[in-house]
């Protein structure tokens, strides 16, 4: 097959890991571990550098591995961004999501907020991200969804993430509430991701992870459903699919990683410019060489994007023995 069957257009989705440090570290992040990468800043100047390489650059997330409201810059690049109609989002813990944050963050023009949050109680919190910040941080919550109503924005569309484990399910109903107390319309429950070479670290192993054998979780998730129905609140699953149903993994042997479309219609660039197939990847391989694709500050995007490295990771997902940090997608967490 020749260059030019093997060409891509360049993607229109990006995650661009604004910073990889952090103010916590959660027992479901590999950050619990200690981080692939020294720590370090994206510049708004390299983030201009590298979405000048994407013409058609529709959707932005602002995050990765880290908290991005570490980033003084975070909100120049979003009114950066929005100037070029780029649609912003970016995940968050909420911990500095003071008052001046919130007129930062609604001033740049950001579109979405996700919160991730994993508890509905301080003592839950503490154990799933060893923080005394649950009440401090729906205080936040409560006086940022205040301000919008005040200043009559309904931009940064808010959301609270909940990873669900064996070890924090019983509070998913309570979290619902909560979501619904604080006018936050839309819940997530996100499946964990483990690495599937070694014995894993704090929550992120297998025996941690929610699967459709687990008839007590099942219906927690649908106690939670009926809930949020009733409370107005929006209740999904990361994944594209019903809560419930992202617990249910598909056969290995229909390869469900085949039918990922991350590695042909997103980018992932970390702090230190390594290009990686998805955000997915540094969770669930102990072999991180093996995800990085190419380097943003050695090598122009286009290149990267359409090299070698990317066209055989490509091909081999296509394969029945697809890359370790892509045999569990679709099986043991959703695609």
């Amino acid at each position: 097959m020749s260059v030019e069957e093997n060409y891509l257009p360049l993607p229109k989705n990006l995650y661009v890991e604004t910073t990889n440090k952090c103010n916590l570290r959660c027992k479901g992040c590999i950050q619990y571990r200690g981080n692939w990468e020294l720590e370090r800043d994206i510049s708004l100047e390299e983030l201009i550098m590298i979405t000048d390489q994407l013409p058609d650059l529709e959707r932005a997330a602002l995050h990765g591995i880290g908290e991005p409201l570490m980033n003084k810059a975070l909100p120049e690049m979003i009114h950066h961004l929005k100037k070029q109609d780029v649609f912003v989002m970016l995940n968050s813990n909420g911990i500095l999501l003071d008052e001046k944050m919130e007129h930062d963050l609604i001033n740049a023009g950001l579109d979405e907020l996700r919160i991730s949050l994993d508890a509905a109680s301080a003592e839950g919190y503490r154990k799933m991200r060893s923080s005394d910040s649950f009440d401090s941080i729906l205080a936040n919550l409560k006086h940022f969804e205040n301000t919008l109503k005040v200043r009559r924005k309904n931009r940064p569309k808010i959301s609270l993430w909940f990873l669900g484990t064996t070890e924090n399910i019983a509070e998913l109903p309570e979290f619902i509430k909560i979501a619904a107390d604080i006018r936050v319309a839309e819940v997530y429950l996100q499946r964990l991701v483990y690495f599937q070479d070694d014995d894993g670290y704090g929550l992120a192993k297998q025996d941690s992870s929610l699967v459709d054998s687990d008839k007590g979780a099942i219906e927690l998730i649908q106690k939670s459903h009926n809930l949020a129905k009733e409370l107005g609140v929006e209740f999904n699953a990361s994944g594209l699919c019903a809560p419930a149903d992202s617990l249910k993994g598909k056969s290995r042997s229909l390869a469900p990683w085949r039918k990922c479309y991350r590695p042909v219609t997103l980018m992932y660039i970390t702090a230190n410019g390594h290009v990686l197939p998805c955000c997915i990847s540094p969770f669930s391989t102990t072999y991180y060489s093996s995800i990085i694709l190419g380097n943003v500050f050695a090598t122009p995007l286009e290149e990267i994007w359409n090299g070698l490295k990317y066209t055989n990771f490509r091909k081999q997902r296509q394969t029945d023995t697809p890359p370790v940090c892509c045999q569990g997608c679709g099986i043991f967490w959703s695609l």
